[in-house]
């Protein structure tokens, strides 16, 4: 008897691993293939015009530098969809393992008669920082766009801006709360008994979620500010920066690679601004 409940739990959890699987990998490929069609639609005749922003940057004059003109509520609106859909994309993969640990306590406390809140509230909490972090992205855009600091590709063309943002994120990837960051987002499981395991009550799970985000954010936000340098709408830049982000937190020696990454980076923005 306790063997035959054994094996239907067992089948039960895997079917939640497959179907929190299958969630997020369609949440990631329709976040991808969005991103996809954006920096395609770049290359066609209407690429200025679907940019927002882009179409304030004309010239003057046939031998004039561009001029920003102020973007409009659908620019600003176009854009931080673009960043928010671009950071569920990338950051989908990193939140994964937290949510499959989720759904593997959830479902056992379930069969204990102690339901837990959906796992979707803790994914809701994590998303929420990386949206507010979308609009601080957005405002930043704008802001390089404005000093006419920005390809059509959103990629910088100064070579002072983009040395600063090179020499920026790289040091900042040697420090302690880089470090202290990376650690909660290595150990995830350690990271929600720290602050008291998972809730039941949706709210509290939607701060867990939350919280977690944050240490995420505190993590990865230099690496995501060096989209700026290689172009925001350059697939395989986005795709690279992914990676790193991945890798950083699934090597057991993580911050050595942070560490490299922030090298490469100072050295890279030295070449830039010498």
């Amino acid at each position: 008897m306790a063997s035959s409940v054994g094996a239907a739990l067992e089948g039960a959890l895997k079917r939640d691993r497959a179907l929190v699987i299958a969630a997020l990998g369609v949440l990631t490929l329709s976040s991808w293939l969005y991103l996809w069609w954006l920096a395609s639609d770049m290359s066609g005749p209407s690429a200025m015009a679907g940019m927002a922003g882009m179409e304030g940057m004309k010239m003057a004059g046939p031998l004039a530098a561009p001029a920003f003109e102020p973007w409009s509520g659908a620019d600003f609106g176009f854009a931080f969809s673009m960043w928010a859909v671009m950071m569920v994309g990338m950051m989908a993969p990193a939140v994964a393992p937290v949510i499959l640990i989720y759904a593997r306590v959830a479902r056992q406390a379930s069969e204990q008669g102690q339901p837990f809140a959906a796992a979707a509230w803790f994914a809701a909490g994590y998303f929420i920082v990386w949206f507010a972090f979308s609009l601080i992205a957005t405002l930043m855009q704008w802001l390089l766009e404005r000093a006419v600091v920005l390809t059509p590709m959103l990629a910088s063309n100064s070579d002072r801006v983009g040395g600063l943002i090179l020499v920026a994120a790289g040091v900042y990837q040697w420090t302690p709360l880089k470090n202290a960051c990376l650690a909660a987002c290595q150990s995830p499981f350690a990271f929600i008994q720290r602050y008291g395991g998972f809730q039941g009550e949706p709210l509290a799970l939607l701060k867990l979620g939350a919280r977690h985000g944050a240490y995420c954010l505190g993590c990865c936000w230099a690496l995501m500010a060096l989209l700026f340098v290689g172009g925001v709408m350059n697939l395989l830049w986005i795709a690279v920066i992914s990676l790193v982000v991945l890798l950083e937190k699934a090597a057991l020696r993580g911050v050595w690679l942070s560490r490299v990454v922030g090298g490469v980076a100072v050295l890279a923005g030295v070449w830039l601004l010498a």
